[in-house]
């Protein structure tokens, strides 16, 4: 089932992360088991913001020894970052599993995603300018309070409720997913991809990398690499419709962009608001109630319908 918003601002920043937490709260009925976030705050000249686990939620329960393994990943990381030259400007951790780092570095992204990812029991979710991607067990209250997101200020975003029915519940399979490793990119998506294993074989013959089983995950890594191509946003979701198959509602951001496409069935829900200044998107019109209080008039997308808006 599972349910996704998305949410930007054509006039400057807002509170994105307290908005989107009421977005996803509204939705959790479609989805109780975890709840991911994809926000883009202001960037740092020469900076991005790292986020990354080295434990899972549910790991917390092993004792001693998975606390030990937590403060030897984390220290394994810094001795990774410093090698090859990155500055660590600050470090927080929201949890003791999660970690939110940021940097300065001008030298490759994906080197620096490759040698972190090479440390057993840790995962980047995110590297981005603007990008910061924040996904946990529960549902969107317990996962924006544990973060701290209720005040995050930014242009846009995009959000995820799962019901877990083909793999775990864990961290891994939640939602949203990023362009490993390309810089701002991140995808929600509702449907099933049926042919998924044979996009993502050709792609990691083109030398991309995948970090799950998630079929959703093809769509961040498809759109990064035709957008690299030279491709708008728009030409990328549009191509999509011809070439995935399945079942389909995809919401895609950029730095400073937001993509949505729908398959040529249909099936999957989508609700429309748009205003001068703003623009949300939801499974369900209750979700963008919850962010705009006076009567609005809301729309259903069509069936191979492709929009983009600017942040």
């Amino acid at each position: 089932m599972c349910g996704i918003a998305g949410l930007i601002y054509r006039d400057g920043t807002r509170n994105i992360g307290g908005e989107m937490t009421a977005m996803l709260q509204a939705l959790k009925h479609r989805g109780p088991d975890s709840t991911g976030f994809a926000v883009y705050g202001e960037p740092g000249p020469n900076e991005y913001i790292m986020r990354f686990k080295v434990a899972e939620q549910e790991d917390l329960g092993g004792g001693t020894r998975i606390h030990r393994a937590i403060a030897e990943r984390k220290a394994a990381v810094d001795g990774v970052l410093d090698e090859i030259g990155v500055t660590v400007l600050d470090r927080d951790g929201p949890t003791e599993y999660a970690n939110r780092y940021r940097i300065a570095f001008d030298g490759d992204l994906k080197a620096l995603a490759d040698q972190v990812e090479e440390i057993e029991g840790t995962e980047i979710l995110s590297i981005g300018n603007a990008l910061e991607l924040i996904k946990d067990l529960g549902d969107a209250a317990d996962v924006s309070g544990a973060y701290e997101l209720g005040g995050f200020r930014g242009t846009h975003g995009i959000g995820h409720t799962r019901m877990a029915t083909e793999s775990d519940v864990d961290i891994r399979s939640a939602h949203p997913y990023w362009a490993y490793p390309y810089n701002d990119i991140a995808v929600v998506h509702n449907g099933q991809i049926t042919n998924y294993w044979l996009m993502r074989r050709q792609l990691e013959r083109e030398g991309q990398r995948f970090v799950s089983n998630c079929d959703s995950e093809l769509l961040a890594v498809y759109t990064a690499v035709n957008l690299e191509k030279g491709m708008t946003l728009e030409d990328s979701l549009q191509r999509s419709i011809g070439e995935i198959d399945g079942v389909f509602t995809y919401l895609i951001t950029t730095r400073n962009e937001l993509g949505m496409a729908k398959d040529t069935m249909a099936a999957k829900p989508m609700v429309l608001y748009e205003a001068d200044d703003m623009v949300a998107l939801a499974s369900e019109e209750v979700a963008i109630r919850a962010i705009v209080p006076h009567e609005i008039d809301t729309t259903d997308p069509y069936d191979e319908e492709v929009r983009v808006w600017q942040a």
